[in-house]
């Protein structure tokens, strides 16, 4: 039966149609939709290569498809959203500044100074960097069961964790008012959590920094470890079943504020893995 040589691929299409539902998503203001969608993804893109490998179909076109898709959805749709935490970043920043309410309540005046909000676009430096990563991984051989910097799935769940700890702290970034008084609460109350993300709200440069940062994970010379499963046997297996681990206790225990502390996890567990397991074989 050649229908089965199609499956993986149909996989990955998925992960594909997940993308562009995700960007519609980001461009109606849905950026909670767009992260749920972007997560469904990343169970297909994971998928897509296992289903490949149980079938023994694995192709180039499937590996050209893969790379598209997540251009798509682990590319595009994290430098838009990125766009837009920027964009909202600038204007909070704005009518904080503005000490006449009246002023900042006619719309006109928002507009015309988001207008000159060129800053938002460094956003898209994290779609460029997702793109060579991209075609450095197609053609690195040293990538056949490993990673050379940060792959671009892990890169968008830090973007969409922040985006969900948002929803986990009751923030809607069409609400600039209820925003302001959430910062009051979350300073009153001592949430550390609450105050470090409005920090980074109120600084439209630190999210800048932050997708800089993040392109350059993506191509920095760091091995990194797959969470390819060839079998399932411990021996084989170890590192990633103690990090899936782990990793269950963080979404248990802090919800998605652990999304970003597994993708920190991840790069440690793979310097150790790298410095020190390693060495001992």
């Amino acid at each position: 039966m050649q229908i089965k040589k199609h499956i993986p691929n149909i996989i990955t299409c998925g992960n594909a149609v997940c993308g562009c539902l995700a960007i519609v998503k980001v461009n109606e203001g849905n950026l909670t939709w767009a992260c749920y969608l972007v997560g469904i993804a990343l169970v297909l893109d994971f998928f897509d290569g296992f289903v490949a490998r149980l079938l023994k179909v694995s192709s180039p076109i499937g590996k050209d498809l893969d790379s598209l898709a997540d251009m798509i959805t682990f590319g595009v749709v994290p430098a838009m959203i990125m766009f837009k935490l920027i964009d909202f970043s600038y204007t909070l920043s704005l009518q904080k500044s503005l000490n006449n309410r009246e002023a900042f309540t006619l719309a006109g005046v928002v507009i015309d100074f988001r207008n000159d909000n060129f800053i938002k676009y460094f956003a898209f430096i994290i779609a460029v960097f997702s793109a060579i990563r991209l075609a450095k991984f197609n053609n690195d051989t040293r990538q056949t069961d490993s990673f050379i910097g940060l792959a671009t799935p892990a890169n968008s769940m830090i973007v969409c964790g922040f985006c969900l700890v948002l929803k986990q702290l009751d923030l809607n970034l069409f609400d600039i008012e209820s925003v302001i008084e959430n910062e009051q609460l979350f300073a009153d109350n001592g949430n550390i959590t609450g105050m470090v993300v409005m920090y980074l709200l109120n600084s439209p440069i630190a999210l800048c920094l932050i997708s800089i940062g993040l392109s350059l994970l993506l191509v920095v010379e760091l091995p990194l470890f797959a969470l390819k499963f060839k079998n399932f046997r411990w021996t084989d297996n170890k590192l990633r079943y103690i990090f899936l681990g782990i990793c269950l206790i963080l979404m248990v225990s802090f919800k998605f504020v652990g999304i970003p502390l597994i993708i920190f996890l991840y790069i440690l567990l793979s310097i150790v893995d790298n410095i020190f397991l390693k060495k001992k074989v």
